[in-house]
């Protein structure tokens, strides 16, 4: 149990100081408060995260997806290969232009698309795989990247939760036909409340910038169908302060992950698992439990340790999919994508941590393992 001296420990931090608080000031009483000029040194300064491909800030992670498939050309009667071992967003996302979802299973280390699942999940319909680098840890692009080239799809990478993640060395988000990021509060970088997308194509960015816009780059010069996407300059004031910051705090998640990997020795547990060639930027640092995992998780939460589970029903399970899937006769054969969300639990990483902090995951999770 938790000592009456100790706070518990939570699971995310999101991290708002004097900082962003000025920045977010400084630009209030700018007056200057939409798609302004923080945007687009928010927009620049997130390139140099993504080999230098075009950026376009937008309003949420899931906007982000949205709108690249729209820019893509991705409608009805495409499919878009995804996995179910994701948020409902990656899935949302292609339902919402129209195209239809086909899930794939995934690896059971990196949690990401397996390529020979992509494969085999090709039709004559297929237009897109969208790899979703989940927790932080790159998908197998060296291997996603050919498939696609092969049979001519676009690649949508869902990197909202990898800011810096690579594989390789090349970072994700500079693979695929363009990348989306998420700077929700809980992600490793927010920005408050947005999104941003990568794209190497200039007429992808600019259909973006049109799409975020109701279609115009000039006022009441409407060119296509849009919408109300655009990120606040207050957000992107925000997201620039944490993106300075993002170097330090990245260190310190590989770091904090690096201590839980070598200190966690109870059986009955598996700790993350890194590929070969792949930066984990520890999004989430996610254990596999065998056993109990609803009385594992009690016990921590005891012990005064934040947990969590991403995610306890795989998308192809969740009422909009399940229903239709099930009336069309389709049933999806995806064991590990199965096995992951009954047996995932996440532990804090977050460079808040102190090292006594540290010590306490460690002891409350080698103990709950011993008994388990």
């Amino acid at each position: 149990m938790t000592s009456s001296n100790q706070q518990p420990i939570p699971a995310a931090r999101p991290v708002i100081g004097e900082e962003e608080i000025e920045a977010a000031v400084r630009v209030l009483r700018s007056g200057r408060v939409v798609q302004g000029p923080e945007v687009a040194a928010f927009e620049e300064g997130f390139s140099e995260l993504v080999e230098g491909r075009h950026c376009v800030a937008v309003n949420s992670g899931t906007s982000a997806l949205h709108l690249l498939l729209l820019a893509l050309g991705i409608g009805p009667g495409d499919e878009v290969i995804v996995p179910s071992f994701s948020f409902a967003a990656s899935a949302n996302a292609v339902r919402l232009v129209g195209a239809d979802v086909v899930f794939a299973d995934i690896e059971p280390g990196s949690f990401g698309l397996d390529p020979a699942a992509v494969e085999a999940a090709i039709t004559p319909r297929t237009a897109a795989i969208m790899p979703v680098h989940l927790y932080g840890h790159p998908a197998a692009m060296d291997k996603i990247m050919p498939i696609a080239a092969k049979h001519k799809l676009a690649v949508v990478e869902d990197a909202c939760q990898a800011h810096a993640a690579a594989l390789n060395g090349t970072p994700v988000g500079a693979f695929g036909s363009g990348g989306t990021f998420s700077f929700y509060p809980t992600k490793n970088m927010h920005s408050l409340e947005g999104g941003m997308i990568s794209t190497g194509d200039a007429e992808v960015a600019r259909t973006l910038r049109l799409l975020r816009n109701q279609g115009m780059e000039q006022r009441y010069a409407n060119e296509i169908v849009g919408a109300n996407m655009r990120m606040t300059d207050v957000a992107a004031a925000v997201g620039r302060v944490q993106l300075s910051k993002l170097g330090g705090w990245t260190e310190q998640r590989i770091a904090n992950a690096a201590y839980l990997t070598e200190h966690i020795t109870a059986p009955n547990l598996q700790t993350p698992t890194v590929a070969e060639g792949a930066r984990h930027i520890y999004h989430q640092y996610t254990i596999r439990v065998s056993g109990d995992r609803d009385a594992a998780m009690a016990k921590l939460t005891e012990a005064g340790v934040g947990n969590a589970v991403y995610y306890p029903t795989p998308i192809h399970r969740l009422k909009p999919y399940w229903e239709p899937d099930q009336k069309a006769g389709r049933n999806w054969d995806l064991p590990e994508t199965e096995r992951a969300a009954a047996e995932v639990v996440s532990l804090p990483v977050h460079p808040s941590l102190s090292a006594e902090d540290l010590e306490r995951i460690v002891t409350a999770v080698n103990e709950l393992g011993e008994n388990l």
